[in-house]
């Protein structure tokens, strides 16, 4: 067993089952805290700090703001669990958004995996930098894209070919680029949230032309 207690509260332990897993998951019902993730044996079970969190939020609020601007129908799905039992991997994301596919999802209160397609848009939180990678979680079941918030800065992921590469402009957000995230999420510390509200829709409109 691997504990870090650096911010966030995490455990990670080995040669876990996909039963114990799943077990797990029942047990702690319908609360979203503790958050699990699974990739074959490893288990990180994680307890979000007040940094993690607020950054989070923020984050979400961004992505529904440009959206807003843009006039685009977008379900948050915050952390929702998404598992493949035949990979033996799973996950629950800070947040993920429906955004291309909102129409396909609009009216589910459950997803299945095997009839609805992954988030457009997953947001990771990392403040420690003790975490799993959970890149290969997100491409075990096709999210197209990653936002990735890590010392400050925000990095753009793009799926490819299994695997996901570094851009330096959304693809779901087409117009909205990783510099422009950066700068808006470190005004969302010394700017008041009305102020920090109005500058993201600025920025929205100024990419849109």
């Amino acid at each position: 067993m691997e504990t870090k207690t650096c911010g966030d509260q995490r455990i990670v332990l080995h040669n876990v089952s996909w039963e114990t897993y799943e077990r797990l998951m029942q047990e702690r019902s319908e609360s979203r805290v503790p958050r699990f993730a699974y990739d074959r044996g490893v288990l990180e079970i994680m307890s979000p700090s007040p940094k993690h969190v607020r950054a989070n939020r923020r984050m979400a609020q961004l992505v529904l703001a440009v959206c807003e601007v843009w006039e685009l129908d977008a379900e948050d799905f915050g952390s929702t669990t998404y598992k493949r039992e035949d990979v033996e991997r799973g996950f629950e994301p800070d947040s993920c958004f429906y955004i291309e596919n909102e129409p396909l999802v609009r009216d589910k209160d459950r997803l299945d995996l095997d009839v609805d397609p992954p988030p457009d848009l997953v947001i990771e939180i990392d403040v420690t930098s003790f975490s799993m990678n959970k890149l290969p979680l997100y491409a075990s079941i096709d999210v197209p894209e990653v936002w990735r918030y890590e010392d400050a800065e925000i990095e753009i992921l793009l799926l490819d070919g299994g695997s996901y590469r570094k851009s330096p402009e959304s693809k779901c957000l087409s117009g909205i680029g990783a510099g422009t995230l950066t700068d808006l999420m470190r005004k969302s510390k010394i700017l008041r949230r009305t102020e920090w509200l109005k500058q993201i829709r600025e920025a929205a409109r100024e990419a849109r032309g």
